[in-house]
């Protein structure tokens, strides 16, 4: 039996990554693919929904829509330092015109997300890869829909390690900490996986070179670009090692082996000040399973795996 899943994504190039996962995967049927502004602007997102899946052209073709395109609260940031200015790394994606591997929504994201949720009760995994702004609209619109989720997955926060954005915060709670509190305060069966769990899966120049290299397919090429590796001089762009934070969250679902799980009562900083976005272990919070360890080269297995022709 494969598990239906919806992927909402804030598409840079560890997004992009894992949706090439989550469509090779025998194990997934990924029904819809949602957008939320987080990496780059929600109108890039929503080019890069379709770049991708142009690259994997999938069958059959899934739902697509656009979603917030700011925090409920604040300024929206953006990370075009790691993802570039495009979100992609600057990779090429040819797209024919005239081809499309995808059926547009006609309303938002979080009218998707419950809907498909009625549509497949206690059946829909959902995947949430970026800031959780979708989420929180869809709980506060149709509550009764989320809870017909039948789990959700989030890659997101720091909880006994440190943030990617601020010493305190990672960036996905960073860019919208109101959306992800709601979230989590939610009592749906979540499963966090936060910077403790994703900065242990890892490419290295060595793995890069030895098993990244023959795979030799236009995924493992569209990595290569979008990671800037350059195998001339045996080093990534501007870094030691590319982490796999996104795919993560979707090896999970397929395997939830691959992880150590804990659950404990959190919650999130939304005050302004240095902690700001911050994922606390809070007593007064609400128990969700937070993947805390990784068999690092079990889901390397299955990662590479993904980038081979399905």
């Amino acid at each position: 039996m494969t598990e239906k899943v919806l992927i909402d994504c804030d598409v840079g190039v560890d997004d992009a990554l894992a949706l090439i996962l989550a469509f090779h995967s025998p194990d997934l049927e990924v029904k819809a693919v949602t957008g939320v502004n987080g990496n780059v602007p929600l109108s890039q997102v929503y080019e890069n929904i379709q770049k991708v899946l142009s690259l994997i052209r999938p069958t059959p073709k899934p739902l697509i829509a656009k979603g917030a395109d700011r925090p409920l609260k604040g300024q929206a940031i953006y990370a075009h330092s790691i993802h570039g200015s495009d979100g992609l790394g600057g990779a090429k994606i040819v797209r024919l015109e005239g081809e499309e591997w995808w059926e547009v929504f006609p309303g938002p994201s979080d009218e998707l997300i419950t809907k498909m949720a009625r549509q497949y009760p206690d059946e829909l995994t959902l995947i949430a890869t970026g800031p959780l702004t979708n989420l929180a609209l869809a709980l506060e619109k149709d509550r009764a829909g989320m809870e017909k989720l039948n789990q959700l997955v989030i890659m997101g926060g720091a909880v006994r390690t440190k943030g990617n954005v601020t010493p305190h915060a990672e960036f996905n709670t960073y860019v919208d900490p109101l959306a992800a509190k709601r979230v989590f305060e939610s009592c749906l069966p979540i499963t966090l996986v936060p910077l403790d769990a994703t900065q242990q899966v890892f490419l290295t120049p060595q793995a890069m070179e030895e098993r990244l290299k023959p795979i030799n397919t236009v995924f493992s090429q569209f990595l290569i670009e979008a990671i800037g590796y350059d195998f001339e001089i045996h080093r990534f762009r501007e870094r030691e090692r590319v982490y796999l934070h996104d795919p993560l969250a979707v090896g999970v679902v397929i395997d939830q082996d691959l992880v150590r799980k804990e659950r404990f009562p959190i919650d999130v900083e939304t005050r302004e000040g240095e902690e700001y976005g911050k994922v606390l272990e809070s007593p007064g919070g609400s128990e969700i399973d937070v993947c805390l360890e990784v068999d690092r080269e079990r889901f390397l297995d299955l990662f590479l795996a993904g980038l081979r022709l399905p």
